[in-house]
Order: C-alpha cells, then structure tokens, then sequence
C-alpha cells in the first residue's frame, strides 16, 4: 500500500501539542476535514494495544462512521503508531524547536479514494487541528 504524508507546524508547546491531539475532549473540537462534518464524540486508551474510537458524522446527519483503531507504539510526547480496523498503519511524530510543534503524521492509503483525496483529506483534518491548537481554544 502506499504511503502518504501530511505535516502541521503548530505555533505551540509539544506537551500542549500532545494533549490536544490525544484527549477526547479536545479531538471533538477539530477532528473534521471540512465544516460540514464534525466528531460528535471520541474514546481514547492510549496505551500499546489501547483503542480509540472517533465517530465522525455529517452535521445533517446524512452520513456517519466510526474511525478506530489500536496503538502500536507511545512514546509520550515524541510519537503515537497505530493500527486502523481495516488494518493500514499510521505513524504520527511529533517534534518541537523554538517554541513551534511540528506534527507528522504518516498513513497507507485505502483503495476506495485516490492518494490525492486521502491525502487532502488527512491534511484538512491536520490544518483543522494547527487552527484549534492555535487559536487557544
């Protein structure tokens, strides 16, 4: 499967960074590709061989799915791997230098969409995320 990746420099300390990206309470406020969809709501075990659950859902409700997976890798505040159900692997790194967070995170594409639809897709998602961290929400 190929590999994509998709990058955020976030103007915000890593640990702040980290928090932000792991709790439950936090990923419902940005985990969205557009501003028609929205995460109504979010579990997180984060450990190895924890899981997640993030349920994602147009807000007319039209469409709905549940995006989960189980960690392979935690290395707080440094790196976060994971196993989606379908079985691809997401690698996310997360780096700080003078104050600005880079993350990184890297996924194998699904079959269903082009690289270039997936790719735009998880970038939203990460470019929603920078906006949340930054905007100090």
């Amino acid at each position: 499967m190929p590999t994509h990746t998709c990058q955020a420099d976030i103007n915000a300390p890593i640990q702040d960074v980290w928090t932000r990206f792991t709790e439950p309470d936090h990923v419902t406020n940005w985990y969205h590709a557009n501003d028609e969809w929205h995460a109504p709501r979010a579990s997180n075990d984060l450990r190895v061989g924890g899981e997640f659950e993030i349920r994602m859902e147009a807000k007319d409700a039209s469409t709905g799915f549940d995006f989960t997976g189980t960690y392979t890798e935690v290395d707080e505040p440094n790196k976060i791997a994971y196993e989606i159900a379908d079985g691809r692997i997401v690698d996310i790194d997360f780096s700080e230098e003078d104050g600005v967070t880079t993350v990184t995170e890297s996924f194998e594409a699904e079959d269903e969409n082009s690289g270039v639809q997936q790719r735009d897709g998880w970038q939203a998602i990460l470019d929603n995320f920078k906006k949340y961290c930054e905007d100090g929400e």
